[in-house]
């Protein structure tokens, strides 16, 4: 595939034999910049497993990722109000359900209290899809909504490895201050190692890669990154 004369000259000046520190790759990489907005900078950990289905999690991001992140509680009585207060943008039970079943998709991250899982069960088929349905492990199944509100408004988010065992994740923008995207990337890291399966054996992580949206990838020295 042909590839446009910036992308190609970034990549001439990566190392692709090198490992490189955190912060010095941080600091090529917005160096190397060249488009014309604000670019997602993304990580890429390729990890090793005998089931890639069961390396997922979430973190929460010390500065957040950049976006706006709406939420949706679903809940019944006093949780509403709750919800509300600590910052939810959308607050429903059985209304929200039906709104969701005709179509409605206005939001980014969904919450539900343990009360309500048997009916928003039934939108399997149009949250599962899009990586939208509530679970305890991630946290998004609770009845302490305030905490999960103010974490998904606040940077918190979830990852999970894809059929080659890979985890991409946006950690940041390119617009934020090196120490900061650093900060992200660290807790990141952290918690992936954290969350390592029990029957995962002998070196878990393979490579760590850094880029933003339109830059090339950066190899990352990530036995040196600590948090």
């Amino acid at each position: 595939m042909k590839r446009g004369k910036r992308i190609t000259d970034a990549r001439a000046k990566i190392d692709k034999s090198k490992l490189y520190p955190l912060e010095e790759a941080l600091t090529i990489m917005k160096e190397l910049a060249f488009a014309k907005f604000d670019e997602t900078v993304e990580v890429s950990v390729k990890v090793i497993h005998k089931s890639y289905q069961n390396v997922r999690g979430s973190v929460v991001l010390p500065h957040g990722t950049g976006k706006d992140i709406k939420v949706l509680v679903i809940c019944k009585g006093d949780k509403q109000k709750e919800a509300l207060e600590a910052g939810a943008d959308f607050v429903g039970a059985e209304d929200a359900i039906e709104k969701i079943k005709n179509g409605w998709l206005d939001f980014q991250a969904v919450i539900a209290t343990p009360d309500m899982m048997k009916e928003v069960g039934k939108l399997g088929p149009i949250l599962g899809k899009r990586g939208l349905m509530p679970k305890p492990k991630s946290g998004t199944v609770t009845d302490d909504v305030k905490t999960a509100v103010k974490e998904l408004k606040g940077g918190r988010v979830e990852y999970k490895a894809d059929k080659t065992g890979v985890i991409h994740l946006g950690v940041g923008k390119l617009s934020f201050e090196p120490q900061k995207l650093a900060e992200n990337i660290k807790a990141f890291y952290s918690q992936v190692v954290k969350d390592k399966p029990s029957d995962a054996k002998g070196n878990y992580i393979r490579s760590f890669h850094v880029c933003s949206t339109m830059g090339p990838g950066i190899k990352i020295n990530y036995k040196g990154i600590e948090r």
